[in-house]
């Protein structure tokens, strides 16, 4: 079932919404520069465990309204909570993948958890994607300049490129042209202005901690886009998380490892731990 959320005037989100009487609830929100398909192959399998599982496209992308404006986290995780209120959501389990990842952890700070009972990150664009002079461990600056030059001056290039760094494992050439194809769907304007954000804020260091609710880590050890150490902060900084690696495993870990990633995922859900020990694990 798919309808779309006004978020602000003129401004509307598209939501596919999948087994809508499922016993819990699961709220997907995607990374850079792609759109709620990009989880196609969780939603081909979570809802038979009984799972309502929920999937917007982030303004800009997608099936979304592609306005001027409205590119920065503050505004993307309150686009979040008018698709949580309309839907009236409750206790649901949150998640979001690389810029995705970053959106919900700014999402968490900003509402206080609001109808969040869990959070899943996944190769998270945080607590920076970039390499700063107090946080080594992200993409050069230049990298990300380099993309949204490329995104004005031949975004179909650029979406190639990025396209070939996002797997560790081999994928047929036919889910790559599909993955560039729901990169294409997305405005030109909106795929150089999340880029621009990427660069510009810093206040993820800070939104960590005030994350309170149990949280999965789930990065690949061979991730070029967001590197494993983004994950070490993260788990660093979340006080209530657990980390788990993925061997033989790229930037989108859900393809790479998917049943792996399923597994884990639907395990997460169903733990009623608090990780009240995972301080001390890796």
């Amino acid at each position: 079932m798919g309808y779309y959320i006004n978020v602000e005037p003129n401004v509307n989100i598209f939501v596919e919404d999948l087994n809508p009487k499922g016993s819990k609830t699961i709220l997907f929100a995607h990374g850079w520069p792609g759109n709620h398909n990009l989880f196609e192959y969780q939603f081909n399998q979570l809802p038979k465990l009984g799972y309502r599982c929920i999937g917007m496209d982030i303004r800009g992308f997608g099936m979304s309204d592609k306005p001027w404006h409205g590119y920065d986290y503050n505004r993307l995780s309150d686009d979040v909570r008018c698709v949580i209120d309309v839907l009236q959501l409750k206790d649901i389990t949150l998640c979001g993948h690389s810029t995705g990842g970053a959106i919900v952890i700014r999402y968490m700070a900003r509402h206080n958890g609001h109808g969040v009972s869990k959070l899943a990150l996944f190769a998270a664009a945080a607590p920076s994607l970039i390499q700063r002079p107090y946080f080594p461990y992200g993409l050069p600056k230049q990298d990300v300049l380099d993309i949204i030059q490329g995104t004005y001056n031949d975004r179909p290039k650029m979406l190639k490129n990025f396209g070939d760094i996002i797997f560790n494992n081999y994928v047929t050439p036919a889910l790559s042209d599909w993955i560039f194809e729901l990169g294409i769907q997305a405005s030109s304007w909106a795929t150089a202005a999340i880029a621009n954000t990427w660069l510009g804020e810093e206040g993820l260091f800070k939104d960590l901690e005030k994350i309170y609710v149990p949280t999965l880590i789930l990065h690949g050890l061979n991730d070029k886009v967001c590197r494993y150490p983004l994950a070490i902060a993260q788990k660093n900084g979340i006080r209530n998380s657990k980390l788990v690696p993925f061997e033989s495993c790229g930037h989108f870990l859900f393809y790479d490892q998917q049943e792996k990633f399923n597994q884990e995922l639907a395990q997460f859900i169903e733990d009623q731990s608090l990780y009240s020990l995972n301080k001390i694990q890796s």
